[in-house]
């Protein structure tokens, strides 16, 4: 039997991807920040609980799937909550996958669910010419991501091509992500896929009331990523199962 792990699994889109999921027959390993029962216990921005978990899965047999969906959406613009918002939505999707990538099995999936504000009309001029590079590496990205928070307390964000919204390049840089780790697992013979999802505007606690999408029509482009047959696509970037402009 095929083992999912979706993390952020206790409420909204996660809760509807495991569902889906565990229908369609896969195992799923749901984590929730909170200790929840049935659920594993996983706040990303903890080193001592991703190990944990990869330890657990590694144990079990492995991986076959992973949903990267645990994150957050702060209120605030200053250093604090850019930090905080990039330790949750884009360094803790890194830290999960790098440690769960040792036990994943052939053919297995990663995907990263980002938002249409991770596009990157969001950045401007020179600094969204280097998130397009195609060269562009994971010390690059990292460089680049770190850049951001120092902007931001300086003062001078706007003027070197950053939005005021923390949540928004926290969704650009994992989409940024995808594709540098894309071109990492090219030599792979575990044929590993990693996409991201944009599964839009969807009624959540975050997307609020008025969103118009259900949570089983935010999922659905993620379980289809997540279930993407051999030779299927990498490194790209999805709504409504279609591939979109990063």
């Amino acid at each position: 039997m095929r083992t999912a792990v979706v993390t952020g699994a206790n409420r909204g889109i996660g809760e509807a991807i495991v569902g889906d999921l565990a229908g369609r027959g896969l195992r799923v390993v749901p984590t929730s920040r909170e200790p929840r029962q049935g659920f594993v216990t996983l706040d990303v921005t903890r080193a001592d609980q991703v190990a944990a978990l990869a330890k657990q899965l590694a144990g079990e047999g492995g991986v076959d799937v992973l949903v990267n969906n645990a994150g957050v959406s702060l209120d605030g613009f200053d250093e604090r909550v850019v930090r905080r918002t990039l330790d949750a939505n884009f360094l803790g999707a890194m830290h999960v996958t790098d440690a769960l990538l040792p036990s994943m099995r052939p053919g297995a999936r990663i995907v990263m669910v980002s938002s249409g504000l991770g596009s990157l009309t969001g950045v401007r001029g020179e600094l969204r010419a280097r998130f397009e590079d195609p060269r562009l590496t994971r010390e690059g990205l990292l460089a680049l991501v770190e850049q951001f928070p120092r902007d931001v307390a300086a003062g001078v964000h706007e003027r070197n091509g950053w939005p005021s919204s923390a949540y928004r390049v926290s969704k650009i840089a994992m989409n940024a992500l995808v594709r540098v780790m894309a071109r990492e697992l090219e030599g792979d013979p575990r044929r590993i896929l990693v996409n991201a999802a944009d599964p839009g505007w969807v009624r959540t606690r975050m997307g609020g009331r008025s969103a118009p999408r259900s949570l089983e029509q935010g999922a659905r482009t993620p379980v289809w990523l997540a279930l993407l047959p051999d030779g299927g696509p990498t490194g790209d970037f999805f709504r409504d199962e279609r591939a979109v402009a990063f």
